[in-house]
């Protein structure tokens, strides 16, 4: 065996035994490996830094960048509650839609992006129906993995696989061509759950999902979480009075959030502010009270309505805990001589003065330093808030950055990226030249948009792409090529794809599935000129099998949605098993049959 192919063998074991132990980051493992071979002396500098330069790496970024502006816009929001509202509170309707959905976005997104984007709804659809979340979210998270397998870009290995298709001479793939199969597994995934999910899925919650930080503020304070919507009509005797004339607190112990009319919304309003005919009033309280209050003034329950209902959903608005500090202005005046409402559209629930809770109106109380508010308003006011001298703020939040003005230009954006690929464009530049009508239409501006992107995705394809390069270059791949055919050269063919299905499912388990496809590309590829098998969609398949990573929740998806369900690793081998061997049967099945 020659010097080189041991070096190239050694720097493989290596890195793949330091991705299988994840002690240290798997970018870093990859830069590491990337400059191995460069101090070598198996790769020259240019072939060492190629990684940074491939088709790949730029579809990848590109990928990122096109996700980040279309979610940027809430259009995935809006379609997420669409699904959800059609799905209603049934398990098997539920799982049904949502992994469709979630697998259909993810053949366009990062399968990651669209579990991220589902996550919250299914949370709050949990926790509103009683349904475990423990029997939704995995099924989604396995729908998200299967659909990356919808097109060349729905996941990190059929992004690569074009690349190191062209390395060894090869024609590349069309952004569809992987869309026959995707659809079979996508749909038997789905199949599976809606089949066997009672007898794979645990019966009951395995672990706690956590409660976020509002539901955790609302039960310590027991603050009231009640929102309705109730609009004026021309019956109604609350038209021309203030919120101090209906007595909305002293009587009914509710708290006006905000007044709507037409495209006009005013959060927080002003105490003296009159009602009128045709307005719709955002209020906070115990549903008893606020259908006294609406039943007194005759008012129309609206809730159901998408009237500025937006505005108060737990991503734009909620619960702030703020401490006023010693040299805060605020201190030692009461909140209607500081015009709290009036700077901040924030509405005051609870005063903690002295250690005592004073709930009711407080607007006329001396404020202190030291005293705790709990306030009601949207996070970007909330974060105004966080930023002034005179307040600490103590709730964690994200501002929602939704911009809703820019949804045609980021749709146009996609499209377009999608249609230069599908007319023939190479992928890499049909979705960079997407990228960047999202910057030049102002969808993101170039700082956002170099934020989207996982630079530690990125630095993993650039650093291992060289190692697929070194494997053929030194004859390591055709080695190990030849070592496994010797295996199954006798064997019927079928044997030959099974193999390379198995080997990268049990790759993809252990190390990333990148790296996967990285060191089996070349592998598969010599197993095919020996077999005297084209070697293009064998290597598609192993890409394809990257994906096969239900066992362990070793996949991204997997890793990410565990601690929300509540996840132990028995609970995906259980349902992971029969899904692996579902998918293997599928997969080699049609490419067998039927591409091969």
């Amino acid at each position: 065996m020659e010097t080189e192919i041991i070096i190239v063998l050694i720097i493989l074991s290596v890195t793949a035994i330091m991705m299988v132990v994840d002690v240290v980051r798997i970018d870093i493992v990859a830069i590491g490996c990337m400059l191995a071979l460069g101090w070598s002396g198996i790769l020259n500098s240019q072939e060492m830094f190629s990684g940074f330069s491939s088709n790949a790496v730029i579809a990848m970024l590109s990928v990122m960048i096109l996700g980040r502006g279309i979610a940027r816009t809430g259009i995935m929001d809006e379609f997420s509650k669409f699904i959800i509202k059609k799905a209603g509170t049934r398990k098997r309707n539920l799982v049904g839609l949502l992994s469709l959905s979630t697998g259909l976005l993810s053949g366009l997104i990062q399968n990651i992006g669209a579990a991220a984007l589902f996550l919250p709804g299914i949370l709050q659809v949990s926790r509103r129906t009683k349904i475990p979340a423990s029997s939704l979210i995995m099924p989604i998270g396995f729908a998200a993995i299967l659909g990356g397998t919808l097109t060349m870009v729905g996941s990190g290995p059929l992004i690569l696989v074009n690349d190191l298709l062209r390395t060894d001479g090869h024609e590349a793939y069309n952004l569809f061509s992987v869309t026959p199969v995707g659809i079979v597994l996508l749909l038997s995934g789905i199949s599976y759950f809606l089949l066997f999910g009672a007898k794979v899925l645990p019966k009951e919650q395995v672990g706690e999902t956590g409660k976020t930080a509002q539901e955790k503020l609302v039960e310590k304070l027991n603050l009231p979480s009640n929102i309705k919507l109730l609009s004026i009509n021309s019956e109604s005797s609350l038209a021309g009075k203030t919120n101090e004339e209906a007595d909305l607190w002293d009587k009914y112990h509710v708290n006006l959030l905000g007044i709507g009319k037409g495209a006009d919304v005013v959060y927080a309003p002003w105490r003296e502010t009159k009602f009128e005919d045709g307005q719709t009033l955002a209020l906070l309280g115990s549903a008893d009270n606020i259908e006294q209050f609406s039943k007194d003034f005759q008012l129309e329950d609206v809730s159901n309505s998408r009237y500025f209902s937006d505005g108060f959903n737990p991503n734009v608005s909620g619960f702030a805990e703020v401490i006023i500090p010693p040299d805060s202005a605020l201190a030692g005046k009461c909140l209607r001589e500081y015009s709290l409402r009036k700077r901040y559209a924030v509405e005051p629930i609870i005063l903690f003065n002295k250690g005592e809770r004073v709930d009711g109106d407080f607007s006329d109380a001396e404020i202190r330093q030291g005293d705790t508010l709990i306030v009601y308003g949207r996070w970007f006011k909330i974060k105004e808030l966080k930023e002034s001298a005179d307040f600490v703020v103590l709730t964690a939040f994200d501002v929602d950055k939704k911009d809703k003005s820019k949804t045609l230009p980021a749709i146009g954006c996609f499209v377009f990226a999608i249609t230069l690929a599908i007319v023939g464009f190479p992928i890499s530049m049909a979705f960079l030249t997407g990228a960047l009508c999202m910057v030049l239409t102002r969808v993101l501006n170039i700082g956002e948009a170099y934020e989207a992107i996982e630079w530690k995705v990125v630095f993993l394809l650039a650093g291992l792409i060289p190692l697929g390069v070194a494997m053929q270059k030194t004859g390591a791949a055709t080695l190990l090529a030849e070592s496994i055919m010797s295996v199954v050269i006798d064997l019927h063919p079928i044997f030959i794809v099974l193999m390379v299905g198995v080997l990268s499912t049990v790759f993809s388990l252990f190390m990333s599935n990148v790296g996967a496809i990285v060191v089996l590309a070349p592998l598969v590829m010599g197993m095919a000129v020996i077999a005297q098998i084209d070697p293009r969609p064998l290597v598609l398949m192993a890409a394809v099998c990257a994906a096969n990573s239900f066992i362990l929740p070793t996949h991204q998806v997997n890793a990410f949605l565990m601690s929300s369900g509540g996840y132990r690793n028995a609970d995906y081998l259980k349902a992971g098993s029969g899904m692996t061997i579902l998918f293997l049967a599928i997969t080699v099945s049609l490419f067998f049959f039927f591409i091969i």
